[in-house]
């Protein structure tokens, strides 16, 4: 694409503002956006997860899924970052698509695709933590996770096949939709005000797994963390299946390193601010995941924890573990403290997450009403709403079918077009000033690449998740069409 289609670039990112040219403000440092981020990506995931995890590798090799998972979410943190650094305005992989595929150009429909999918992938991820946590609630309540009703749809689709939908009501699902309000009235605030709140969050959230660890490490048997099965890491296509598996679950677990970029409009010098504040995350949290896997391993039989995935205990394996080495009181203990971590995590969701329709509202490539600011503490109102509305509506559906929704809806739709994008930027705009340029150049792109490819499909049933992808990308062009000709945008717009 020429490179004078980029002349006509989205605002300025330092003065990204309203309608009315209030600009947001820029309020979070560096110690506000690491947690964020960090609150972000240690949601309820990884303390339900450890069962599926060493279930899907057949063993404690599912060590391999977490270090390989830290990896593949360093690789594309290292794209993130030089594209955050470069491009800070609100929006995040909004303003990036646009600029790397042309703002007046192809980058308007890619931009926009970005924008549609995550009106969906935003709320599936939200509700999943809020899914987690009241799930997770049934250790100190028992009960709330007892079916009220259930069932499933299968709705036909020329070509695709058939789209399957499983959905449940149960007390929990009104928990959920209460951690969803509460999130939304504590997001209802000034900027300033959150990045103090984002810091006591993170705190709890590193203390419990830091008492997770500690734990673990004076009640440490190597026996039996390293108890590996016969064959264990032969390369047939039983280990690179149940890898493929233990990669999706590790990718859930690991997201939320980006959250920062979403809030490039409002973060203090974004060229220095946004690529420490991602590798930071990556780097704190990647480690604070393994060392808590080890632990756990050296305490509760491998065997048992897997065992444990398909029962009560499954839904609370840190529970358990806590109830191994101190006894009951700290097992209620942990529940709590890891409620409080799910509920950290749905916050900077949905926090992060409203401002990209803002952005591409602000553009005119989006509803318009989503550009909507409060007029006095300058956040983004009509999004935050709608993100929570549809969060709480997707908490009827199963958890795993929200999860595998999700990760495969993004990985298609967003961040595979990322990787690639951030090598076609810098041949269509060598010029762009780069405050971090991302290391061993484009190494990290490509691998980030490959892993989003391996997830998606070497591992059972993907092709579910990918019709739910087909869908949404083809109704989003749709859409995207009758704008464009309404409103006479690319390609259908009037010539000079």
């Amino acid at each position: 694409m020429p490179n004078d289609a980029s002349s006509a670039t989205l605002p300025p990112a330092d003065a990204h503002a309203d309608a009315e040219g209030a600009p947001l403000i820029r309020g979070v440092g560096l110690t506000g956006a690491t947690a964020l981020n960090m609150i972000d990506m240690i949601g309820v995931g990884p303390f339900i997860t450890i069962p599926l995890m060493v279930g899907a590798m057949g063993g404690p090799q599912a060590i391999v899924g977490w270090a390989l998972g830290a990896v593949f979410a360093l690789c594309d943190g290292l794209v993130w970052a030089e594209l955050g650094a470069a491009l800070p305005g609100a929006g995040g992989s909004y303003r990036y698509l646009a600029e790397i595929y042309g703002p007046r150009s192809l980058g308007r429909l890619v931009s926009f695709l970005f924008v549609w999918q995550l009106s969906f992938s935003a709320p599936l991820s939200i509700a999943s933590g809020a899914i987690g946590l009241a799930s997770y609630a049934g250790v100190l309540v028992p009960g709330l996770a007892t079916p009220l009703a259930r069932g499933e749809l299968a709705l036909p689709m020329p070509l695709l096949g058939a789209l399957e939908l499983r959905w449940q009501v149960a007390p929990a699902t009104f928990v959920a939709i209460g951690v969803i309000a509460l999130a939304l009235a504590l997001a209802w605030r000034r900027i300033t005000a959150i990045g103090r709140l984002s810091t006591v969050l993170w705190v709890v959230v590193v203390g419990t797994i830091a008492w997770v660890v500690v734990s673990g490490v004076t009640h440490f048997d190597a026996a039996r963390a390293f108890d590996f099965p016969p064959g264990a890491f032969a390369p047939s296509h039983a280990f690179f299946a149940g890898l493929g598996a233990a990669m999706l679950i590790a990718t859930y677990d690991y997201w939320g390193y980006y959250n920062v970029c979403f809030l490039g409009g409002e973060v203090k010098d974004p060229g220095r601010t946004i690529p420490r504040a991602l590798l930071l995350s990556i780097a704190l949290v990647g480690v604070l995941y393994v060392a808590m896997n080890v632990s756990i391993l050296g305490v509760v039989p491998w065997r048992e924890l897997a065992a444990s995935g398909d029962g009560h205990a499954g839904l609370a394996p840190i529970a358990l573990f806590m109830e191994r080495v101190h006894g009951s009181w700290a097992a209620r203990v942990v529940t709590v403290l890891v409620l409080w971590t799910a509920f950290a995590s749905v916050f900077a969701l949905l926090l992060g997450y409203s401002r990209v329709p803002y952005a591409a509202a602000l553009d005119g490539n989006y509803f318009r009403v989503m550009a909507r600011l409060h007029p006095r503490h300058r956040f983004p109102t009509a999004s935050l709403l709608t993100l929570a509305a549809v969060a709480a509506l997707a908490c009827f559906l199963s958890l795993a079918d929200v999860i595998a929704a999700l990760v495969v809806i993004r990985i298609a739709l967003q961040f595979l077009v990322q990787a690639v994008g951030v090598i076609v930027l810098r041949v269509r705009r060598p010029d762009l000033p780069r405050p971090f340029r991302m290391w061993l150049y484009p190494l990290p792109a490509l691998v980030a690449a490959v892993g989003f490819v391996f997830i998606l499909t070497y591992r059972h049933g993907a092709a579910r998740e990918l019709r739910y992808a087909a869908v949404i990308l083809l109704a989003g062009l749709a859409i995207y069409v009758v704008r464009a000709v309404r409103r006479r945008d690319w390609p259908f717009a009037a010539a000079g």
